[in-house]
């Protein structure tokens, strides 16, 4: 069966690097391919043996983006395994990495500097972009990389095009809240009401998955409580989204730091769930 790996979404989100992850896992690669040329190169390729192809698509392809879903979907009537790798980040983060590569936004008319007067058009690029692809999102695997290190990003990548899928994915992900709120997140859960490990400095150094701050934490009965009923809005409404046909389904667990109470959570709701999904993800956004 033919694999094939779209990496789409926004324009300095990490695309580049997340197209170097493929090729150097063995991939076939193609950068900037307008969507309207997606079927010939892979059947293209299909001929020449080519069993693993990775396509950067952008919104310079214009119009035929939205076309895109159409034409995922008759590959996958010819067998091949088409996954799509959606990736965001937030409007300051691109502006911030722009300026700092003074390089030029795909939709912007001009170079992009330093300079405060350059600002204005680049969000303007970045927002008509967005408007572009924006939707695309909901048909592949969305990764805000806002707070991702490069090195994060790439193991995230890895491990995207590793599995095999069957169904819906289910991804739990802590976060901290003084980071701001992942934007791949379908479900956002707050658990700053609970006690904060970090105020004690024996369990400061440590995480959610150590033992000590596991123990802490379940000697708190409103963090089981508010835990089991995070875990039992998840799974009464999993039914919803598998008849949706989602692919994948983010459910934010966010503290304060992103270290101790959110990277428990998500650990034990992944623990509790595992049975039932066949596909359950952990994956802390604060830890390295």
């Amino acid at each position: 069966m033919q694999k094939i790996v779209l990496i789409t979404g926004v324009s300095g989100a990490g695309k580049s690097v997340a197209l170097k992850v493929l090729e150097d896992t063995g991939f076939y690669c193609v950068d900037n391919l307008p969507a309207n040329f997606l079927s010939e190169l892979v059947a293209h390729l299909r001929e020449q043996g080519e069993e693993q192809v990775a396509v950067a698509i952008d919104a310079r392809s214009g119009a035929s983006v939205a076309e895109l879903p159409h034409i995922i979907a008759g590959l996958r009537t010819f067998g091949a395994d088409v996954r799509m790798m959606f990736l965001t980040a937030s409007t300051p983060e691109l502006v911030r990495r722009y300026s700092e590569t003074r390089r030029r936004h795909p939709l912007s008319p001009t170079a992009i500097g330093v300079d405060a007067d350059s600002t204005p058009s680049l969000i303007e690029a970045i927002e008509r972009e967005r408007d572009v692809v924006g939707k695309l999102a909901q048909y592949g695997h969305v990764v805000d990389t806002t707070s991702l290190s490069a090195p994060k990003l790439r193991h995230w990548v890895s491990e995207f095009v590793g599995r095999e899928w069957t169904g819906l994915t289910l991804m739990f992900e802590s976060f901290g809240f003084k980071r701001g709120i992942p934007l791949d997140a379908d479900l956002v859960f707050d658990l700053r009401p609970l006690p904060n490990p970090f105020y004690d400095p024996a369990l400061r150094p440590l995480t959610g998955r150590d033992k000590p701050v596991i123990e802490f934490l379940e000697s708190v009965p409103d963090a089981i409580r508010l835990a089991d009923d995070i875990e039992r809005f998840v799974r009464t409404w999993l039914p919803a989204f598998v008849r949706d046909q989602r692919s994948y389904l983010t459910v934010a667990i966010g503290c304060t730091g992103g270290q101790h109470r959110s990277v428990w959570c998500s650990e034990r709701l992944a623990k509790a769930l595992t049975p039932e999904v066949p596909h359950v993800i952990v994956r802390h956004r604060e830890l390295g």
